[in-house]
């Protein structure tokens, strides 16, 4: 049971990394200045401005039939120098009745590749992050984990285009490293509203896991010079009945 049920997940991943390459080209093809990141679960090249902060205060889920999990907390961004951000998220996670500190996580985004206009040459930036394992259980399983992926854009007037991903290295008895990958199309509708659609996927994390993969939309809506609103929801389109029906992400942003 288990080689069929490990061929059936490696079917599914196949076909949904084909999708996901497929909309990502089809999308570049569209395209002919909005800003990822979040909302997404996809994340976007651009560091912080230099000497500024850029703060989300955030609740992301997973809905079941059941019970919703996830968790809420700050999420810190300081433009350390030129094309270099330093992160810090210190969550609160909700799981299965139980509440509690979730992994805090520290990241660097530094921005290696610049777009210019003329070139097809997008923002390029790597941007690792360290879970790191504070969470107790059933929250977490005590494991420092690391994630190193490649996230890139390219501008095109109203449009943008986002996409990457990376390989997580999840230490652990019961845990699995996997690889994750999204890509998706922004744009800015008017000057306060962003509006757009990504597709993402992650590989399974742990012995029993299963692959997910999620069509998402989200909205950006800046109110003042300094406060935003932002929003994604979507449904998962494989092994809903382990992963989750549906997903969700909601932000005040400040920035200063």
């Amino acid at each position: 049971m288990d080689a069929v049920r490990g061929l059936e997940d490696q079917r599914t991943q196949d076909l949904t990394l084909r999708l996901v390459f497929s909309v990502l080209f089809g999308f570049g093809v569209l395209a002919t200045s909005a800003l990822a990141g979040p909302p997404f679960m996809t994340d976007d090249p651009e560091p912080t401005d230099t000497g500024h902060w850029e703060v989300y205060a955030f609740s992301q889920g997973v809905r079941t039939p059941k019970t919703t999990d996830g968790q809420a907390g700050l999420d810190f961004n300081f433009g350390a120098a030129k094309d270099l951000q330093l992160t810090l998220v210190a969550p609160l996670d909700f799981q299965g009745g139980a509440t509690g500190l979730g992994d805090v996580e520290l990241a660097a985004k530094y921005r290696f590749l610049h777009q210019s206009d003329g070139s097809a040459l997008p923002d390029v930036a790597f941007f690792p992050r360290i879970f790191t394992g504070v969470a107790h259980r059933p929250l977490g399983d005590g494991h420092t984990s690391l994630l190193l992926p490649l996230w890139a854009e390219k501008d095109f007037g109203p449009w943008s285009w986002f996409g990457g991903g990376g390989y997580q290295i999840n230490p652990g008895p019961e845990n699995r490293n996997n690889w994750l990958v999204g890509g998706g199309l922004l744009r800015q509708v008017t000057k306060p509203l962003g509006v757009g659609l990504e597709i993402y996927h992650q590989s399974a994390d742990s012995r029993d896991g299963r692959s997910f993969s999620q069509v998402n939309l989200g909205v950006l809506y800046r109110l003042t010079e300094h406060w935003s609103l932002l929003g994604e929801a979507g449904p998962n389109i494989n092994h809903t009945a382990e992963q989750g029906r549906s997903n969700f992400y909601v932000a005040l942003k400040a920035d200063y």
